[in-house]
């Protein structure tokens, strides 16, 4: 995840500016904030929404689960809320009830068998 640095350094950015460093659509961003509880952006007196670097900070993460880790969006609020360590999907392992091992077990007996008719 890199860390973007505006132009112009700022306590608080817009929603438009928040898009345009982050490469979201509005309409992305505020949609993560009503299914992350980690990204809630004060509102100012006119009721726009008002984001600190700690908000771009966390949108940039959520984009890196979602867009480059592949998690969905239950994982990705998993991870954030720290449920789950983030990790490959791929470097997970999962369990398998009797009847799928007794079919890997056929699979790869057949396999076996195919290997060794070729072999001779």
């Amino acid at each position: 995840m890199t860390k973007v640095q505006p132009k112009v350094k700022k306590l608080y950015y817009s929603i438009g500016e928040v898009s345009e460093l982050t490469k979201l659509k509005a309409y992305v961003l505020r949609y993560w904030e009503t299914e992350f509880s980690q990204l809630s952006p004060p509102k100012n007196r006119a009721g726009n929404r008002t984001y600190r670097q700690k908000d771009i900070d966390m949108i940039l993460n959520i984009k890196d689960l979602l867009y480059v880790k592949k998690f969905t969006i239950d994982g990705a609020r998993s991870v954030l809320s720290g449920k789950e360590v983030a990790e490959d999907n791929s470097q997970k392992t999962e369990s398998f009830n009797e009847k799928q091992k007794i079919i890997f077990r056929k699979i790869k007996g057949d396999l076996t068998a195919i290997l060794k008719i070729i072999t001779e």
